[in-house]
């Protein structure tokens, strides 16, 4: 009985070493394959940091993407801008609009566009539209042309709902929240408040401004916080007065001259 019991208590410990064996295998194999594939769609995403001359060089999935045309794109989509998929086989497109009174700022955006290949190089004009109590609006507007190349763009910042297609906060936004994005992003919707500087963030859910903060507190080292813009369930990100010469460090190298009255007269004494 003793040896039979001896037995039985090695032979469930090989058990119980074989399971956690196995579980170690399939864990690592999982975890690799996932690494593998976030490395691939990276790779596929950004290979190049050159100009692109030529439409036909961008009109497949993988490439080559200039990796600011990236930048920028997430910069407007996290502002004003909309992406475009009119067809389920087809391309997607990246539409850019805003008031008359940001002519140069939106200039300055398609010159970006533009000089990278992405669009035509034919200045944007202003139009007129009726708005709200019949009140005349001007505006400004562009598109890029439609790639194939963009649709992962379209797919990881838009659901399909029963309204339809919605913006979301896009998973991999961390990685592409840089300098560039950032500043693009507070051109569009950034304003000055007091000594401070917030941005409105109405598309998104609760959840996902405070991603957006968390992101930017650990990535920049920013003091900003979630506030109520308030209306009911939208938000604004506030930055911090303390954070605004930091803040403006970051971006003042994507800044277009017009834009920079939103950093305030902090950035007179940097």
């Amino acid at each position: 009985k003793y040896i039979a019991s001896n037995v039985f208590i090695l032979m469930l410990i090989l058990n119980v070493n074989l399971l956690y064996i196995i579980y170690d295998i399939i864990y690592n194999t999982i975890l690799n394959l996932f690494k593998l594939y976030i490395k691939k769609s990276t790779n596929n995403l950004i290979l190049n940091h050159e100009p692109i001359l030529y439409r036909k060089d961008v009109t497949n999935y993988i490439g080559p993407l200039n990796s600011d045309i990236i930048s920028i794109i997430y910069g407007t989509l996290l502002g004003d801008g909309n992406a475009e998929k009119r067809t389920v086989v087809g391309g997607t497109r990246i539409n850019i609009y805003q008031e008359g009174s940001h002519k140069s700022y939106l200039l300055y955006l398609h010159s970006l566009f533009a000089n990278l290949g992405y669009c035509n190089t034919k200045i944007p004009n202003i139009t007129t539209r009726l708005g709200n109590k019949g009140k005349i609006r001007k505006i400004i507007r562009f598109s890029t042309w439609s790639y194939h190349s963009f649709n992962f763009i379209y797919q990881a910042w838009y659901i399909k709902t029963n309204k339809g297609f919605i913006k979301i906060l896009p998973k991999n936004i961390e990685y592409f929240l840089n300098p560039l994005s950032m500043a693009i992003w507070i051109m569009d919707d950034g304003r000055k408040v007091g000594e401070g500087l917030k941005i409105a963030t109405n598309n998104f859910t609760s959840e996902e401004v405070d991603i957006l903060v968390s992101i930017i507190t650990r990535k920049f080292n920013l003091k900003c916080v979630k506030q109520s813009s308030g209306s009911k369930n939208q938000y604004i990100i506030y930055f911090w007065k303390e954070s605004i010469p930091d803040l403006w460090n970051l971006v003042k190298d994507h800044i277009e001259p017009s834009m920079k009255y939103k950093f305030g007269d902090v950035i007179s004494n940097i």
